[in-house]
């Protein structure tokens, strides 16, 4: 009752009888809203709480334990995966004061019967409009002969939210070796400022909450996009005290994020009037000794997603957010992948064409590496598709050759999280059927087209991302690379003018299926069948 009440901020658990009767239960016609539930499980002194997805099927002494990184949110939440013959039978958190303390979303830990089901398992290829099964060898003929004749500019890479660092680096040094520049990480269309790491970084470090006295929340709903940060929001809010850690947002949050927030307004002009001085909440963060400022993508998915940023990091400098020893201008991701594609330079060269501009039929051939998040129709009719990846979701369905790559439970791999900390990942079980690693698909093409990648293990890819950026080699895993004193001095551009008035909007419709795994899983979607309804009761009040 302690956890949902002070650290989840849901109290829906109490107790009815008394003595021997006494039982813990959820309120009358009430149901566990949070989504740090599942950590009941763990904190249950007596096991009384189990997970039902996982009961009865193991005792915990059968289980093989591997340790890696939750690809859920862009937290880099440090995980337990426990499997058994092969299976992987559930997933539980491990202790990183730094990260996640001791907490694990929900999604992460039970979307893991997603793994399992609508599985690519082996390669397909489009046959007369319809897909065949094909061997590896069929599939990489096939798009061998496909890419004959066809220029770099005309082809082009996507990838999607949950890829591993070592399949980003292989995928854009194949695109090189072909002659493309045409490679973006951001399916979504985000703007970054990618002239200097701290532009996209979360650059006070997850931990560096405990520490602020202020904030401001722009574009961002932290209770879905990343709800084990949005605890420890929480947590400091209490621990500071009623109106001593002061929170105000910009854009509409259709939940109740667990601790009061102040909205100034919906739309990017309660940010100018922030900087105007015309909103008491400015006096807030100039007295503030650490404020901080988190921008989520409901932001930066903008057409004015540039002004935005540029608005914010006016705001920062202006109230003492960014000082020496202290930069709170911090920006949210959602997707595992995100900055580690950044990082490595996942995104269109000088003459390159961005996501959107691939899809609107800017290239001949296109390569989805797990890029499923957006509409199908947005593929050019005679686009071919080349859809790599580890489920059978929405755009596996589209494309006309399929070649199967595993999930991040079934391969070791590096993994960026939103403030910039490198994190290895280790296999917990293998691919099914004829589904590799998606590094090594990427390796084995080259070979075939000609253009054989230098490197044949994954120490051989590891060397090769730490030449295209240093935070990858020796020495950085596991810590903080944010550069927290490299943010610009004065801000850049004249944004004033180009600030929208549309009002900004979270950009996660449902928490529980926003990737293919979630949305392969059935307790994601019964979770989503009932929570739906309650949220959206809560937003319309």
């Amino acid at each position: 009752m302690r956890f949902t009440t002070e650290v989840a901020g849901t109290p829906e658990l109490g107790l009815v009888s008394r003595g021997e009767n006494a039982e813990i239960t959820t309120y009358v016609e009430k149901a566990l809203t949070s989504e740090l539930s599942g950590n009941l499980i763990d904190i249950c002194p007596v096991g009384a709480l189990t997970a039902k997805p996982s009961a009865f099927h193991a005792r915990a002494w059968e289980y093989k334990k591997t340790d890696a990184i939750d690809v859920m949110d862009a937290l880099g939440t440090n995980i337990q995966i426990q499997a058994r013959g092969g299976e992987v039978m559930r997933i539980v958190p491990r202790v990183n004061d730094e990260v996640n303390e001791e907490w694990l979303s929900d999604k992460g830990r039970f979307s893991v019967d997603g793994l399992k089901r609508r599985r690519l398992d082996r390669p397909w290829v489009r046959v007369h409009g319809k897909l065949h099964k094909a061997s590896w060898q069929e599939a990489f003929v096939s798009l061998a002969r496909r890419l004959e004749g066809v220029s770099g500019e005309r082809i082009g890479a996507i990838a999607g939210d949950l890829c591993d660092a070592e399949s980003l680096c292989a995928l854009k040094d194949l695109m090189a070796e072909l002659g493309s520049s045409n490679i973006d990480c951001r399916q979504d269309g985000a703007w970054y400022d990618t002239t200097n790491r701290a532009g996209y970084l979360f650059n006070s470090d997850i931990a560096g909450l405990d520490d602020a006295d202020a904030l401001l929340l722009i574009g961002t709903n932290p209770r879905h996009e990343a709800p084990v940060l949005n605890a420890r929001i929480r947590k400091q809010y209490l621990h500071n005290g009623r109106g001593a850690f002061p929170v105000a947002s910009i854009g509409n949050i259709p939940v109740d994020l667990t601790y009061p927030v102040e909205v100034l307004g919906d739309g990017p002009t309660a940010l100018a009037d922030l900087l105007a001085g015309k909103h008491a909440f400015a006096e807030v963060l100039k007295n503030a000794k650490r404020p901080m400022i988190i921008l989520g993508h409901g932001a930066l998915t903008r057409p004015d997603a540039q002004a935005i940023y540029e608005a914010a990091k006016a705001l920062a400098l202006q109230v003492g957010a960014i000082t020496q020893g202290w930069n709170g201008l911090n920006v949210l991701h959602t997707a595992a992948s995100r900055v580690a594609g950044l990082d490595l330079g996942f995104v269109p060269g000088p003459r390159g064409l961005a996501s959107t501009n691939m899809l609107r039929g800017g290239v001949e051939v296109l390569w989805l590496l797990g890029a499923d998040d957006f509409a199908l129709d947005k593929i050019g009719p005679d686009t071919f598709v080349v859809y790599q990846g580890h489920h059978g979701d929405a755009a596996a369905k589209r494309a006309d050759i399929i070649l199967p790559g595993a999930a991040y439970t079934e391969k070791a791999g590096t993994y960026v999280n939103t403030a910039g900390r490198v994190q290895r990942a280790f296999r917990a079980v293998f691919p099914p059927g004829e589904a590799r690693e998606d590094w090594r698909i990427i390796r084995a093409f080259s070979d075939v087209v000609g253009h054989a990648l230098p490197y044949n293990s994954q120490e051989g890819v590891w060397a090769r991302m730490a030449s295209i950026n240093p935070v990858f080699g020796a020495g950085y895993e596991g810590e903080n690379t944010s550069p927290q004193l490299a943010a610009p001095e004065t801000a850049q551009g004249e944004w004033g003018n180009k600030l929208g008035s549309t009002p900004l909007k979270p950009v996660i419709a449902d928490y529980y299926q926003t990737n293919p795994i979630s949305r392969a899983s059935p307790t994601m979607a019964e979770c989503s069948r009932v929570y739906s309804p309650v949220r959206a009761a809560v937003a319309a009040e």
